[in-house]
């Protein structure tokens, strides 16, 4: 059966989901197709009660259902029940995902939603695996370190990769006994609402999963300073991030974890595998056209092998073809807004007026909806636009070295430090670098995730703090206290 589909033909499930029910609004955001522009319909807006109701169901659920005292095994069968029907209902998933966002329907049931359902399952194991512990004392006292769930985590979601962000939030939120209260991003949010819908058909207690429609201003203010929020799970931009910290800051005291922006780098050294590392790095900047946190978006690459690596991404970069997202035959994505792409175009023009010079690219696509041109930008220096600003497009930036030093010197961003790249068939330099590399995830001869769930991801300086996936995003879930008991 073919995913391509009539994107006139997809119903959605508009509205807040609150307690197992769906709470529709007739006023609301516009949102568009970025594949062709067409309005469609308009997202709610939840305010200060809206929030508070979803609030409430959340702690009436914990407490009726007792999900953070039940046996953990419980939770974890809960999990993957849910797990399975993410699974099952996939091909629904994945039209009404292709529909709302920059995401192809071919792309999305082997993985965004397959990996949804992986993370999980992956979080629900945890349940019955972490927990307290004994501490070390004298003979005459027993010390325990009691671990327990927080309560009601508030989350919010980017509008890049809505599905899969959904599965980092809920997952270990809920494998760890909390319950959730969720914003999607307002311009991709029925996705979310569905699987929160799938939840409950699943068997998880009803008001375990809230879902609240709205913006950031006023649904993402209301959440993150609700007073019974207990911990604040956000990934977006750095900007978004700052105001969040700034409102909890204002309201209250609570625990966060924060996935923020990037600006990485891929270096490349004259011994690495060039042909790999070409398909890497142009992947890298077309795949979602360059619109993930992750995105290697300034290449550094050794002098001597700069205009053979530079030539062969500029090959796979100039093959990219736009099409709808509701085509499954599509594999390069349009931008998620008119408003984005005019800004991408916008920084694009300021780095070519700061000295870059435009190798390809740097153009809107004659195509319907807001598609932009794979570009590449030479000729940078540390100060260019195209280096400072994370883009959020398909614009990689390419820069060269002759010595060790100077690659690690060109690596360091005053701002970001997400994620980085290294390719290099020597595995003293791999070390060395993996050491110096100002970056939460360095990835050796490739550049993207594995689906390998224990390994955290999270930055450095203001690309975040604390981590999402591995044991970590579990443990960010519990709250940990000491007992002492004289004996």
């Amino acid at each position: 059966m073919s995913l391509s589909f009539d994107p006139d033909t997809i119903p959605l499930p508009v509205g807040h989901f609150i307690g197992g029910e769906l709470i529709s609004a007739e006023d609301g955001i516009e949102i568009r197709r970025p594949s062709d522009g067409k309005s469609y319909v308009a997202c709610p807006v939840a305010g200060i009660d809206m929030v508070d109701r979803a609030v409430e169901s959340a702690k009436a659920a914990l407490k009726a259902s007792n999900w953070g005292g039940v046996r953990p095994r419980e939770r974890t069968k809960a999990l993957q029940a849910w797990a399975d029907l993410i699974e099952a209902e996939a091909a629904t998933l994945a039209r009404i995902e292709a529909l709302c966002s920059t995401r192809p329907v071919g792309q999305l049931v082997a993985g965004d939603i397959a990996i949804t359902a992986e993370q999980i399952r992956f979080f629900a194991e945890f349940a019955d695996k972490e927990g307290g512990d004994l501490a070390p004392t004298d003979d005459g006292s027993l010390g325990m370190i009691m671990s327990e769930p927080y309560g009601v985590v508030g989350a919010i979601t980017p509008w890049n990769f809505p599905l899969s962000m959904a599965g980092w939030k809920l997952g270990p939120a809920l494998a760890a006994g909390n319950a959730v209260v969720l914003k999607p991003s307002e311009m991709t949010p029925f996705s979310t609402v569905y699987i929160a819908q799938l939840a409950v058909r699943a068997g998880l207690p009803a008001g375990l999963v809230n879902v609240v429609l709205g913006d950031g201003p006023t649904t993402g203010t209301a959440l993150t300073g609700h007073p019974d929020i207990a911990k604040v799970s956000f990934t977006g931009s750095t900007r978004a991030g700052s105001a969040i910290m700034e409102n909890v800051a204002r309201t209250g005291v609570k625990p966060m974890t924060l996935e923020l922006g990037g600006k990485s780098p891929q270096l490349v050294f004259a011994d690495a595998d060039l042909d790999k590392a070409a398909i890497a790095i142009a992947g890298s900047v077309t795949f979602n056209a360059g619109q993930a946190c992750v995105a290697g978006t300034r290449l550094i690459v050794e002098k001597s092998v700069a205009d053979r690596l530079t030539a062969a991404i500029l090959g796979k970069m100039k093959a990219a073809r736009p099409g709808p997202t509701w085509d499954a035959t599509t594999q390069y994505s349009p931008i998620i807004s008119e408003r984005q792409r005019a800004r991408i175009g916008g920084i694009v023009r300021a780095a070519v007026e700061a000295g870059g010079e435009c190798l390809t690219g740097g153009n809107m696509m004659d195509h319907a909806g807001y598609f932009y041109e794979p570009t590449l930008i030479g000729g940078v220096d540390q100060s260019n636009p195209a280096i400072v600003e994370e883009i959020f497009g398909p614009v990689l930036t390419v820069q060269t070295f002759e010595t060790e030093e100077e690659a690690l010197a060109l690596s360091s961003h005053s701002t970001y430090g997400l994620a980085s790249g290294l390719f290099t068939s020597d595995l003293s330099r791999t070390i060395r670098f993996a050491r110096k590399l100002e970056a939460g995830t360095v990835w050796v001869n490739r550049y993207s995730r594995s689906r390998d769930h224990i390994l955290p991801t999270g930055g450095y300086k203001r690309s975040g703090i604390g981590k999402d996936l591995g044991r970590e995003a579990y443990l960010a879930n519990r709250r940990t206290k000491s007992v002492l008991i004289s004996l």
